[in-house]
């Protein structure tokens, strides 16, 4: 779930916490052979020309009517104009770029007329205002005033055989009752080839659910993953979170998949399978600020690319030369990220590294050395000693190669894992990397932040310069997708790559509203996960 707002102290009691939910009809299809891969960006902007990214949902193959099952949950000011800006986008290449995407339309509205009219539908236009053939989009709206959240763990039992030469690729859809219908609540992963899968735990917010009420029906749909985009259906059954609750206390909680169209034509028909939900559990999710004020400290580690990439720091055209004003695009993000997020850290004291140069006295190549040459303290006070040792430190080396992320990634991960002995929600740690955006070690930075993406810890890029951004973009994992070189994927998404000239002009609150978007949520939703409770315990909001 991607979180949003804009920042800065607002009285508390004129906002309220808003779930949008997505769908789209009659897309256009850009693909030869197949059918578009739909994705949808949420931007918002509430003051001034620039738009910023609050989220997106998962892709969806080979679908010209998606629903998408990732919701936005963001801050309504009713007091103020939240301009939103939906851009749906038919995405090809592998690591999700919108560069090598089809546009497929766009929708501009207010949050305002969303939250009035509950279910807006309108038709998709081109970016010159065109239509987008007969596309249209629909946001749900609905207010988020109940924190809790249903936790489940379930699993299929002798599903039916849809595939000719292997087993079904089994997936869940969890839908609410509406007054208009029935509406997504969540989709679970598919599972490979299996008619015996157990998907992976999952939590589905209680108002999304049933609305809070326990005694409203839920309907469980079943379906064999295709690659066509036509799934097929297995079976569904309806029930109520009361019944689950107090079948899967005993033991586990069975429900026969009935696919209504076979009952009818075979005789002996008794189910298309069997769905297990052997937990169901109601929890209490804190908040980002729940855990701010209940002691959590955030921790930032700052990475700065010394590597050749960047040309000579005497000439002009490199990025680390400084003009004779003090300025280079370094410096500048260093200044404008690291004055939003030390408002965070409690004890202003900064741990800076540099990778990829050759480091005095040995000329070795070094991939985490403090830019103050003091490995027993590698603290910086405040963002004024991060910028102080910077322009101490690039005279001292030799800007080199090649451009290793995953020591430093795998440095900060080290204090991740120690935190995680604390078992409560005392630390949480936000590497900032400053880079050019070339990488020579892929995998084992892929390997490297899937390992991360089970500690307390986020990872920031931002990438200086107009080089090609696209392995960032790839790292940035916001279609889900991130995986391991072996293929395992990350538990969440914990990059958030902010591309710093496209800022430039906007002012530093654009920026630093971009680059931190994504963490309020990557803060609650990982203590969450695990289940861990502020160090003292505010009184949940």
């Amino acid at each position: 779930m991607a979180a949003g707002g804009p920042p800065g102290p607002r009285a508390p009691d004129c906002v309220t916490k808003v779930a949008l939910s997505i769908s789209c009809d009659n897309l256009l299809d850009m693909d030869a052979f197949s059918k578009s891969d739909p994705l949808c960006v949420l931007f918002m902007n509430s003051s001034g020309p620039h738009w910023c990214e609050i989220g997106r949902t998962e892709k969806i193959q080979n679908c010209l009517n998606p629903k998408f099952s990732k919701t936005f949950v963001i801050d309504y000011y009713f007091e103020m104009v939240q301009k939103l800006k939906f851009e749906v986008y038919d995405i090809d290449s592998e690591n999700g770029s919108l560069q090598d995407a089809d546009f497929l339309g766009e929708l501009e509205c207010t949050l305002g007329q969303v939250v009035s009219s509950r279910k807006l539908t309108r038709p998709l236009v081109m970016k010159n205002k065109t239509p987008a053939g007969k596309g249209t989009i629909s946001i749900c709206a609905e207010e988020r005033t109940d924190n809790r959240v249903v936790e489940f763990e379930a699993a299929g039992r002798k599903l039916d055989k849809k595939d000719f030469f292997g087993k079904s690729d089994p997936f869940l859809e969890f839908y609410k009752q509406t007054e208009t219908g029935w509406q997504l609540a969540h989709r679970t992963e598919v599972v490979k080839n299996n008619l015996n899968p157990i998907w992976r735990p999952f939590r589905i917010p209680l108002q999304s659910l049933c609305g809070g009420d326990v005694e409203k029906s839920i309907k469980v749909e079943c379906y064999d993953y295709n690659n066509s985009g036509s799934h097929d259906f297995i079976g569904s059954f309806e029930t109520t979170l009361s019944q689950i609750q107090q079948a899967s206390q005993t033991y586990a909680a069975e429900f026969q998949c009935i696919n209504s169209k076979k009952k009818e034509k075979k005789k002996g028909y008794k189910n298309s399978g069997v769905i297990v939900v052997t937990q169901c559990k109601i929890v209490k999710d804190y908040t980002f600020l729940d855990y701010i004020m209940g002691g959590c400290q955030i921790n930032f580690t700052i990475a700065i690319d010394f590597t050749g990439s960047n040309g000579n720091p005497s000439s002009p055209q490199s990025l680390h030369y400084i003009n004779p004003g003090g300025y280079n695009e370094y410096l500048a993000a260093i200044w404008t990220v690291g004055n939003v997020i030390q408002d965070y850290d409690s004890d202003k004291m900064f741990p800076a590294f540099g990778f990829g140069a050759q480091i005095p006295p040995s000329w070795q190549v070094s991939h985490e050395f403090p830019i103050n040459f003091n490995p027993s303290d590698p603290f910086c006070a405040g963002i004024e000693g991060v910028v102080q040792a910077y322009q101490q430190c690039l005279p001292q080396v030799k800007l080199y190669g090649p451009t290793n992320f995953s020591p430093i990634i795998n440095h900060v991960a080290q204090f991740g894992m120690q935190a995680m002995q604390q078992k409560t929600a005392s630390q949480y740690f936000v590497l900032l990397i400053i880079t050019d955006g070339v990488i020579t070690d892929m995998d084992q930075t892929r390997s490297a932040i899937v390992n991360a993406s089970r500690l307390p810890m986020s990872i920031i890029i931002v990438g200086v310069g107009g080089a090609d951004f696209s392995a960032m973009e790839f790292l940035d994992g916001d279609d889900g997708n991130l995986r391991s070189a072996a293929g395992e994927a990350a538990m969440r998404d914990i990059v958030q790559f902010v591309p710093f000239r496209q800022f430039q002009n906007a002012g530093s609150a654009a920026l630093a509203q971009s680059v931190l978007a994504e963490l309020p949520d990557q803060v609650a939703s990982f203590f969450n996960l695990f289940h861990l409770k502020p160090p003292t315990d505010p009184s949940p909001s």
